[in-house]
Parts: C-alpha cells; structure tokens; sequence
C-alpha cells in the first residue's frame, strides 16, 4: 500500500477572510466550490453537510490546505486550541523571511502568540493565532545559502 498526505482540513468561520490570509502568504487558490448532498454526508458523517470549501497551494506544490465554511448544520464555536491540546491543532509553513511573513500576517490582525524564536541558530520560528482562531507555525530555516 502507498500513501500520501493529500491535504489538511480547517473548518473556518469566515471562507474570504481565510483565503485572503492564506494567499496573501503565498498559497494558490486551485478551487472553489459549494458542496452538499448525499455522498457529501456519507463522507463527512453529517446529515444535510453543506458546506462552501476552497483548496489552496503552497508555491512549491507540494501542499495544500482544504478550507471550508459550513452552512449547514450550523458551525460550533469553540474555544481556540491551545499549543498542548490533544488532536490537531496547528498548520506550519517554511518561509524564506520570516519578518515578511508577519508583516503580512498582522495586515490581518494576525500576531505571534508571545514572540519569534531562535533555535539553536537553525531556524527562527513563531506560533500565531490565524483566520478563525487557527494557530499557525511559520519557521524561516537559518541554515540557508
């Protein structure tokens, strides 16, 4: 058996503002589209799932990322995840200028949780709360030509 990583799924309050954070960084949007019906239940698990999605790339093309809005049933709220939950809870990205990254990220009033690190001067790197309460890890690799 082969497998691969096909993509990461966020559930977002907000489709555009998630889009325009995520491109503005750097990723592609390959498509958009409205899901719903019943192979859209059978594979979610969820009755009347409805839902508008987008999925993007990073530059390389090696990434993506599935966003999606639901419309129906109705989204939860929830208290954002916290770096030590159990479960998924982050997204990262290698950026060649971390500075940049989040200059760009505070354009959408995106901030680092408490401050960039260095590592061993091997990479500096940050956690930031995203669109949505999403944390995103962004690390700019020191080590570099």
């Amino acid at each position: 058996m082969s497998i691969t990583l096909a993509n990461v799924g966020i559930a977002v309050r907000d489709l555009d503002a998630a889009i325009a954070f995520f491109t503005d960084l750097g990723l592609t949007v390959l498509g958009r589209d409205t899901v719903q019906g019943e192979w859209a239940d059978t594979a979610v698990g969820l009755d009347g799932n409805h839902a508008r999605i987008a999925v993007l790339q990073t530059p390389d093309g090696h990434g993506q990322i599935e966003l999606f809005e639901y419309l129906h049933p109705d989204a939860i709220e929830t208290d954002p995840t916290l770096p030590n939950e159990i479960g998924m809870h982050r997204v990262a990205f290698a950026v060649d200028d971390i500075d940049a990254a989040l200059a760009i990220a505070a354009k959408h009033d995106c901030h680092p949780l408490r401050g960039v690190a260095n590592y061993r001067d091997t990479f500096k790197l940050t956690y930031l709360r995203g669109p949505s309460g999403i944390i995103v890890m962004l690390a700019e690799d020191l080590t570099g030509p």
